[in-house]
């Protein structure tokens, strides 16, 4: 008669087994045999004896055992059979002898299938345990463009330097973040310290993570961890108590669901302005308080007089200030050097009282993240754009918008079919901004061609030899300029012997946006305007028709390129006309888009690619100067998916 234990595996079989017939799943083990045949395999590499997580054993090796065991690996088989005494055996070899020898598996995919110790892993799973030590072979697949298998060769590589298995990410990247959480550099080995400091305090995280009823979230404890050392330094981390650490993970939950992809749909972009007036809960609560000013400050990463985005913002803020006078104070801060810590100045900036915070700034989105999470009674605003987080809201300009006019213009304009384009960082506002430019030449010059230099590319050809060899006259250049510099070379302009002649120039009117919602604020529409109700997680993205984006053309153009401009303009103000509508080509010809539709916004904010009709390349990061490489990887800090631009 079989033990009271195998009584109790074989009911949690049974259960397993119907709630998959229910939900028309495969009720047995799988078999890695049945899954993969050898052509997809290109190599095998032994990894010896080494510790394997029982949550990433999967299945069997061979289809032999496959149908003893239900698909969570609890017995199936009746407990008057000799499957079930040899089951009891090993749990009794268990409770005295400990677990025995290694079992034999496969590794595919990172999952692992038993070829020998079926029941070993069965009863180990029974208890609970959590992990097994086997001799495994690692199958390893052909690399592919699906993002299961660039995860898993990312993870190949990161095995290769710590020995670390029990990590599984859902995104594309994350074991490099990982590696920059914790202070590692590619190809560094891990000590064994190291090794037993992180196990700890993954374990204290996966525990936190699974009490507060993590699996629910569609999101790995691997994730949510990279997630929490984004916020929260690794070397503060690793020293906390459970208590620490849960009062943190309290603190970033509620950011936490968004981070998975089927919660990606929370997201909600903004095209332009609410028109819904109302006053709602903080007009009443300043009433109630009799608070006579709201208090905004803007924080800077460098001075106005040498960096013209902060010039731009600054207007902004200073138009903000006179449309509200008396109502409002702001004040403007600026990081007084490289060392200078943007958390401890942001949490200075709140301590004195601030209700609104504005950081037009990609590098300090991790920093605002965490601040808009620690004071919740603070409103925080990023200058980024595809931000999937509650309690941060983030605000950018469609430039795009104004490039595809300036194209259309640099098309009509361009005596010898070629324009030149500089571009400043490849992220992806510059991809869309550079292949809308290109469009719109194309609309009205189909022989144009967009000559692509990267102003942050090293050892690159400079922009003016370029010009040069090339011979070309109509440029795009900066889209603003520096007030302390000498250099005026900036929007679309024709170019001859070094002198220049302005066409064009997009613009920035961050005045509209934050006057729109400073008002917004103070009339109570911060959470009662729709998209705010039905999805939590609020990206502004205004374009033309808002009025934060514009585009200034010289009166020397002619009076037929003017008025067709300004139609399409005019046609993009009432949001009818879309640059990415209907179907295009990639530079490898391949087709983009749909003819009855424009790209979504998602498609637009993760460009990765160059249209038809530009002469250049995306630069990879290590081509790129270190400023701008840094740059690049502080938008990825927080999330893969997440896109900032500044």
């Amino acid at each position: 008669m079989a033990s009271e234990d195998y009584t109790k595996a074989l009911k949690l079989a049974k259960t397993a087994y119907r709630k998959a017939v229910a939900a028309g799943e495969y009720p047995y083990l799988p078999a890695l045999d049945d899954m993969i045949d050898t052509q997809q395999v290109r190599t095998e590499e032994p990894l010896g004896l080494i510790s394997i997580p029982l949550d990433q054993i999967a299945g069997t090796k061979t289809a032999g055992r496959k149908q003893s065991f239900a698909n969570n690996f609890m017995p199936l088989m009746p407990e008057s059979s000799e499957f079930a005494m040899k089951w009891d055996g090993v749990v009794r070899y268990h409770l005295d002898q400990g677990v025995g020898d290694p079992i034999v598996a496969y590794e595919y995919m990172n999952k692992f299938y038993v070829l020998e110790g079926n029941k070993r892993v069965s009863v180990l799973k029974y208890f609970h345990a959590d992990s097994i030590e086997g001799s495994v072979t690692r199958l390893i697949p052909y690399e592919s463009d699906s993002k299961d298998n660039k995860i898993y060769y990312e993870f190949m590589d990161f095995y290769r330097e710590s020995q670390i298995n029990y990590l599984i990410f859902s995104e594309v990247g994350s074991y490099q973040r990982l590696r920059e959480a914790v202070g590692k550099k590619p190809g560094e080995k891990w000590t064994d310290d190291e090794k037993i400091d992180f196990k700890s305090l993954y374990n204290h995280f996966a525990e936190i993570f699974q009490s507060k009823k993590g699996d629910s979230l569609r999101i790995t404890p691997a994730d949510g961890l990279l997630f929490y050392l984004s916020l929260y330094p690794y070397s503060e981390v690793k020293s906390k108590t459970m208590e620490q650490m849960r009062t943190d993970i309290d603190k970033i939950w509620d950011n936490l669901p968004i981070l998975s992809e089927e919660n990606k749909a929370n997201v909600s972009v903004v095209f332009k302005p609410s028109d819904e007036p109302g006053e709602g809960i903080f007009t009443r609560f300043f009433k109630l308080n009799k608070v006579k000013q709201l208090k905004v400050a803007f924080i800077h990463d460098k001075p106005a007089a040498v960096s013209g985005w902060t010039y731009m913002h600054e207007l902004g803020r200073m138009d903000l200030q006179h449309t509200f006078g008396d109502r409002i104070s702001t004040e403007a801060h600026v990081l007084k050097d490289s060392e200078t810590d943007i958390t401890e100045l942001l949490e200075e900036t709140i301590a004195a009282g601030n209700h609104i915070i504005f950081t037009p700034n990609s590098r300090f989105l991790a920093a605002s993240l965490k601040a808009s999470i620690e004071h919740p009674e603070v409103k925080i605003l990023n200058c980024s754009l595809g931000q999937p987080y509650k309690t941060l809201r983030t605000y950018y300009g469609r430039l795009y918008e104004a490039k595809f006019l300036c194209g259309m213009i640099a098309g009509a304009m361009t005596p010898n079919d070629k324009i030149a384009y500089q571009a400043p960082l490849p992220n992806y506002g510059a991809i869309a901004d550079i292949n809308a430019f290109t469009l719109g030449a194309r609309m009205t010059n189909p022989r144009a061609m967009v000559h692509l230099h990267w102003a942050s590319q090293t050892d690159a050809e400079s922009f003016h030899s370029m010009l040069r060899r090339e011979n070309i006259c109509i440029v795009s250049d900066n889209d603003m300029i520096t007030p302390a510099s000498e250099d005026r070379a900036y929007g679309l302009y024709y170019y001859d012997d070094g002198k220049m002649k302005r066409l064009a120039t997009p613009m920035w009117n961050w005045g509209k946006f934050y006057e729109r919602i400073i008002r917004d604020f103070l009339q109570g529409n911060w959470d009662s305007v729709r998209e705010a109700k039905e999805k939590p997680a609020i990206n502004y993205w205004w374009g033309i028709s808002s009025g934060i984006i514009d585009l200034i053309m010289s009166d020397e153009l002619p009076r037929g390129l003017t008025t067709l401009t300004n139609i399409v303009r005019g046609q993009m103000y009432v949001d009818y006309f879309n640059p990415f509508w209907g179907t295009f080509r990639r530079q490898d010809q391949t087709v983009v888009g749909q003819p009855d539709r424009g790209l979504s916004p998602e498609e637009v904010i993760t460009m990765n690619y160059l249209v038809d009709g530009v002469i250049g390349s995306i630069p990879d990061n290590w081509e790129l100067t270190d400023d701008a490489r840094e740059r690049i990887e502080l938008q990825t800090k927080i999330t893969p998916a997440a896109t900032t631009i500044d």
